[in-house]
């Protein structure tokens, strides 16, 4: 008895953090917080991108431009052409992609749902809303200080 309220409270302790793992997560299989030739992220999800992987957030200085040729040589400079060819994603990869992205919405989901049960079906309700409410507030404040 005594295990599954610990189990209540900490579950509902971290699920807020859970939640936003596994959305931010599901935004990293595909890159969306990266720039890309062509596409430029929106500036939340470029810092959700941030506080899931260096936890702070904030949007890191633009990188400077890589040049366009290859470092010299004895005769001159070395061309990238396979850096100007497309490059083709294997079947296997999308797939495995897609599948991660099912896996985040079934972490969101499932964390979700265990919240709404910790909060109203409970026997530890109250106590369950506390510990949701202090794994929400809790690491706001802590990325405040600087």
């Amino acid at each position: 008895m005594l295990a599954r309220q610990y189990h209540t409270y900490l579950g509902m302790l971290i699920a807020p953090s859970v939640l936003m793992f596994a959305v931010t997560g599901g935004l990293q299989i595909f890159r969306l917080q990266e720039a890309q030739p062509g596409y430029t992220p929106a500036p939340i999800v470029e810092k959700l991108g941030r506080l899931h992987k260096d936890q702070v957030f904030a949007v890191s200085p633009p990188r400077a431009p890589r040049p366009a040729t290859a470092p010299t040589t004895e005769g001159g400079t070395v061309e990238k052409k396979e850096a100007e060819a497309p490059r083709t994603v294997p079947l296997s990869r999308t797939l495995l992609q897609w599948f991660f992205v099912l896996v985040s919405v079934g972490l969101f989901v499932s964390t979700a749902l265990g919240i709404w049960m910790g909060v109203t079906v409970s026997r530890w309700k109250v106590q369950a809303r506390w510990m949701v409410a202090v794994g929400t507030v809790l690491p706001v404040l802590i990325l405040l200080i600087p």
